[in-house]
């Protein structure tokens, strides 16, 4: 009998540890689906923002390449649904074989818990009649063996009573797992039928791509004619931005050389370099923020995606030809406000033709840049904070196009201001 019972806390314990195992792996399977869940619902969200965007773009009568980029945008978030839908089915295959192993050592931990009961009710029958019972007492050789006797059958009764339990909890336990593998084989098969159907209109959505890049390629002479005035447009903006730099330099360097003729000038305010100013201290504090919430800075619009990336690429209609962009373009939706990513204060205001209004803010030795305003509401010497509304981005009519250009600066270094944008 001692060597049934260690036999059967073994199973027990062992029983136990799967189930810690088990709800340890659920634990961490129901954090990994929430994440999932949470990308899921904003990528889909992005679908629906793009898809508002193109059905303005239909108010155009031309193919344009602000269409274009709706597109490309709407279908890197459709790949992206889909790979996140695939994750989510693998990590469901992954619990119904956790559940399905989990399902098969219960149903024999039940199997053998039902073979013991039943090994116990024949003995029990054999020799726990009322006659025998009394017989196996009343044979006992003092009182104190009778009454090991009768405390024997006590516990005999009660262990029954318990394994009698065991089977049926285990029992419910078998049930419930059953109806949950069920719950989740039907959550596979509805996930994979969503996928599907994400499949489909990815591919419409490439064909609708190539028809619109295709329509664009008979357009080349127009094209390039509007890179050119682009470009124009571009390195007429860096040019007055390397101007206003090279003024405040010179106006930092002075300031500081009236600042010797008084006192002794502090080590801090100065700050080396061909591609920065000298800074006083409150400058330099501020620029050393900025600098520290690189990857961190919000967006300066508060929908939209990036259109056009930093640097030197292919343009995506016509080949061989090379676009370079000096930051990033922003499409957004129409009347959307443009907000300052950081405290700074408004260095210059511009207006130029094809970038619109431009307003440029500085933050210590950091500059950033915000392009096609239509409407700017600060002014230049003012103090903004971060978050504070700057302005106003115009939409250009005839392409029914809501676009933001925005660069960083770092003295007279230009940066990738999506390596400096908060992710979304």
């Amino acid at each position: 009998m001692i060597t049934r019972n260690c036999c059967r806390n073994s199973a027990i314990f062992g029983l136990q540890l799967i189930l810690i195992f088990l709800l340890s792996v659920a634990a961490f399977g129901q954090t990994d689906k929430e994440k999932l869940q949470k990308t899921k619902k904003q990528l889909e969200d992005e679908i629906r923002y793009t898809n508002d965007l193109l059905e303005k773009t239909k108010q155009s009568k031309q193919v344009s390449m602000e269409r274009l980029k709706i597109l490309n945008q709407r279908i890197r978030s459709r790949e992206a649904l889909i790979a996140t839908i695939n994750t989510e089915l693998g990590q469901i295959d992954m619990n119904i074989q956790v559940e399905n192993v989990e399902l098969d050592r219960m149903s024999q931990q039940l199997k053998a818990l039902k073979t013991d009961y039943a090994r116990m009710i024949c003995h029990a029958y054999r020799t726990m009649n009322g006659r025998n019972k009394l017989m196996f007492i009343f044979s006992a050789k003092d009182f104190n063996q009778a009454w090991q006797r009768i405390k024997y059958y006590q516990q005999y009764s009660e262990y029954r009573r318990r394994q009698a339990e065991r089977i049926e909890s285990t029992t419910h336990v078998i049930d419930s797992q059953r109806k949950d593998l069920e719950a989740k084989k039907q959550e596979k098969l509805t996930l994979f039928e969503t996928q599907q159907k994400e499949k489909v209109k990815l591919d419409l959505e490439k064909q609708d791509k190539a028809k619109t890049v295709k329509e664009l390629s008979s357009k080349e002479k127009q094209l390039i004619a509007t890179l050119k005035t682009k470009q124009q447009a571009a390195a007429r903006l860096q040019y007055e931005i390397e101007k206003l730099i090279s003024a405040e330099i010179s106006a930092s360097e002075e300031r500081m050389r009236r600042s010797e003729g008084k006192e002794k000038k502090p080590a801090s305010h100065i700050v080396s370099g061909p591609a920065t100013y000298e800074m006083t201290p409150s400058e330099r504090n501020l620029s050393s923020s900025f600098a520290a919430n690189r990857g961190r800075l919000p967006w300066p619009c508060d929908r939209g995606f990036i259109s056009g990336t930093f640097g030197e690429h292919p343009h995506p209609v016509l080949e061989r030809v090379k676009v370079k962009n000096n930051g990033v373009d922003i499409t957004t939706q129409p009347n959307a406000q443009v907000k300052a990513v950081f405290n700074g204060k408004v260095s210059k205001i511009m207006s130029f033709p094809n970038l619109n209004n431009v307003v440029i803010v500085r933050h210590g030795e950091y500059l950033t840049v915000y392009s096609n305003l239509e409407i700017v509401s600060v002014k230049e010497g003012q103090e903004v904070t971060t978050r504070q509304a700057i302005g106003k981005v115009q939409t250009n009519v005839d392409e029914q196009k809501t676009e933001l250009h925005f660069e960083i600066w770092k003295g007279k270094i230009i940066q990738n201001p999506e390596s400096w944008l908060a992710g979304r």
